[in-house]
């Protein structure tokens, strides 16, 4: 009777959050607080469900809710909530409910705090219902729709000339992810529609289940490119992967996702933490199956993943803006979330574990951060880590939870152990796994990209630390600590950074796996595990006690030059942090990727070269139509010569036609 009552009301979870929008937008000028309490009641109760369907699974991972309605019969709208979407909806509709919360206080003087509230809402609505999905078109509308309302949120201050940039920055760029995704879909249909002979009604064709259990035929099925035999399956989870390279700010795409703090901070809480970028780790999550059935793809997820995990952290260093810093943290952290799931070629099915269990965990203690830094620009009135110092003073709630979540992120505890914090045992968890990779394979780049990572990790979160807690005021700002409403979601969020990773790393990554193994899922299990499996898996867990404490070893150096540097003030950086000093300039402008992107791409490049097509099309319709202008012009000159007003020439003329008329009358009827 239980199991029925949630399936009935499952489909409530994203529509709940999509009715508040509705009333908030209309009605919510005319409530307090702009209508707060609408969306925070709504996704409250979508928690309350996701939680009840979660812990049922927990205790029987096979009870999958599964609804499916018929859509012009070959296509359908369901709902599809087994262990990874059941965790994903608990892990957004929890952090997004706190954060809105928080937000009661954050926008108390903003005059456009209804319209704020109705967009959160409308945008964790779109969350929700990306992830309980069933099929994959279902899922790109929803994917769509989260663009759409990062775009708004992004963009909330629009008045401002950055922040509307910054939004139709995001917007532009994502697309190119999702032209890709969209070409995935449209290739996968097309092979779909082959294996099953054609459109069939009842056949639902875009649904997972449906995709996956016909993994094997679609890798069977080859195209020819320059010459090399691909596999459409990896054409197809290649688009689907650049898909969440841009969601999920991965390298190349990721240069949206710094300039999207011009928006509210809790905004830039709620897209790195529970929305919009973890939509791209979810898409390859979710077609898991594929992606192993195409270890090509998985390898240039995995080698993007880490690069990007990298190359993010070379520019968090030396970021002076609060939310920046954050900023790059979250494309770095979501790096690694990719390369666990590119290690899938050798863990197989466990990766989705591994991932989303860094995924989770970084939900709190991200959530925590942004909402820290807003906690500090809240009161203070600068993001400018600059013209901040001795703010621990002042607000040591929010400095001794910001330092709970910095310790998170940096992944400290201890090895062996089931002491350290949540960021600990799940990114771990995948620098281990890149290793024991790497010692198989003899491939160490992945592993090198992680702990290299680690260390610039841990360096730029306790330069903001040290930079913005400790020392004395550098500028004339007044702080206080924040009101209850906002402290009490950075505590208990503090408790999930701290404690989370620890209760759950064992149960969590056992309960993930079972996302394929389920009776909805009809598929060959146990060909799917194995490709790729081998004793990599067993080998995990067994590496050398040096490797096991490296990424502590390496967060603790990061804590060492950052504190050194930084709180220490041990080494003069003005020589060094100079624009004369040619590293840190590559660094501070980003490796000029906005001047590569923007003025040598997108006006040199592409407009430049649309300019000319464009000019030259002018040029050739503009001669046809002189050309014609002429031609006309010219013969009305000629026939006007004709028109010579002489009576007798007229009459003429017209005996002579009439008899010419006359004679080829005449002769065609001999003819005849």
């Amino acid at each position: 009777m239980v199991k029925t009552a949630l399936e009935e009301i499952a489909f409530l979870i994203p529509l709940l959050p999509a009715l508040a929008f509705v009333i908030t937008f209309f009605f919510g000028r005319k409530m307090p607080s702009g209508g707060a309490i609408v969306p925070i009641l709504a996704i409250a109760a979508s928690f309350v469900i996701s939680l009840m369907i979660t812990l049922r699974l927990l205790a029987n991972p096979e009870e999958v809710v599964s609804q499916s309605y018929s859509w012009f019969a070959v296509l359908n709208i369901g709902v599809l909530i087994d262990p990874l979407a059941a965790v994903m909806l608990t892990m957004v509709t929890f952090v997004s409910l706190l954060i809105h919360i928080y937000a009661v206080s954050y926008m108390s003087h903003d005059s456009g705090k209804a319209r704020y509230f109705a967009e959160t809402a409308l945008f964790t609505a779109a969350m929700l219902s990306l992830i309980l999905s069933d099929n994959i078109l279902q899922l790109f509308v929803s994917w769509e729709l989260v663009g759409l309302c990062s775009y708004l949120l992004i963009g909330f201050w629009f008045e401002k000339p950055s922040a509307a940039a910054a939004a139709k920055k995001a917007f532009l760029t994502t697309r190119i992810g999702d032209v890709m995704f969209l070409t995935g879909i449209i290739v996968l249909t097309s092979d779909l529609l082959k294996i099953a002979g054609g459109f069939q009604e009842g056949v639902y064709l875009l649904r997972f289940d449906e995709i996956f259990n016909n993994i094997a035929q679609l890798a069977a099925i080859q195209a020819n490119i320059f010459g090399f035999e691909i596999s459409h399956l990896t054409i197809i989870t290649l688009l689907f992967f650049g898909g969440a390279v841009g969601k999920s700010g991965q390298f190349p795409l990721h240069v949206w996702l710094p300039d999207a703090m011009e928006g509210p901070t809790t905004v830039s809480a709620l897209i790195h933490a529970a929305t919009m970028v973890t939509a791209g780790v979810y898409l390859v999550a979710r077609t898991f199956p594929m992606f192993i059935a195409a270890p090509d793809t998985l390898m240039v997820v995995a080698y993007v993943g880490g690069f990007t995990a990298l190359f993010a952290g070379t520019m968090g260093i030396v970021m002076n803006d609060i939310k920046r810093v954050l900023a790059f943290s979250t494309i770095s952290q979501l790096g690694y979330m990719m390369l666990g799931l590119g290690l899938g070629s050798a863990m197989g099915l466990e990766a989705v574990g591994i991932s989303l269990f860094h995924l989770i965990n970084h939900a709190f203690f991200k959530a925590l951060l942004f909402l820290c830094a807003g906690s500090v620009i809240h009161a203070v009135g600068t993001q400018d880590m600059r013209e901040l110092g001795g703010v621990g003073k002042v607000m040591p709630i929010t400095a001794a939870t910001m330092t709970i979540a910095a310790l998170a992120l940096a992944g400290f505890g201890i090895p062996g152990t089931s002491i350290g914090t949540s960021g600990f045992f799940s990114k771990d968890a995948i620098i281990e796994a890149a290793y024991v990779f790497g010692e198989h394979s003899n491939n160490w780049i992945p592993y090198m990209f992680s702990i290299a990572a680690a260390l610039l990790t841990s360096i730029y979160i306790f330069r903001l630390i040290f930079m913005t807690f400790t020392g004395k005021p550098r500028s004339n700002y007044h702080g206080h600590e924040s009101p209850a409403i906002m402290t009490i979601p950075l505590s208990i969020l503090a408790l999930f950074a701290l404690f989370f990773g620890g209760l759950t790393q064992t149960g969590f990554m056992a309960f993930l796996e079972e996302t394929f193994t389920n009776s909805f899922v009809d598929l060959d299990i146990g060909y799917l595990a194995e490709i790729g499996r081998n004793e990599l898996v067993e080998a995990a867990g067994h590496e050398p006690l040096f490797i096991l404490w490296l990424p502590l070893i390496v967060a603790l150096a990061g804590l060492a030059i950052a504190f050194v540097i930084y709180y220490l003030r041990a080494v003069r950086l003005g020589p060094l942090a100079s624009m004369k000093n040619p590293i840190y300039r590559l660094l501070y402008k980003r490796y000029y990727q906005h001047e590569i992107y923007t003025e040598f791409f997108s006006l040199g490049i592409v407009y430049g070269i649309i300019a000319f097509l464009t000019q030259v099309v002018d040029v050739i319709i503009d001669s046809i139509v002189e050309g014609v202008g002429i031609l006309t012009v010219g013969v009305g000159e000629e026939l006007r010569k004709v028109q010579t007003g002489v009576v007798q020439t007229y009459a003429t003329a017209v005996i002579a036609g009439v008899s010419l008329l006359i004679i080829l009358v005449k002769l065609l009827m001999e003819v005849l």
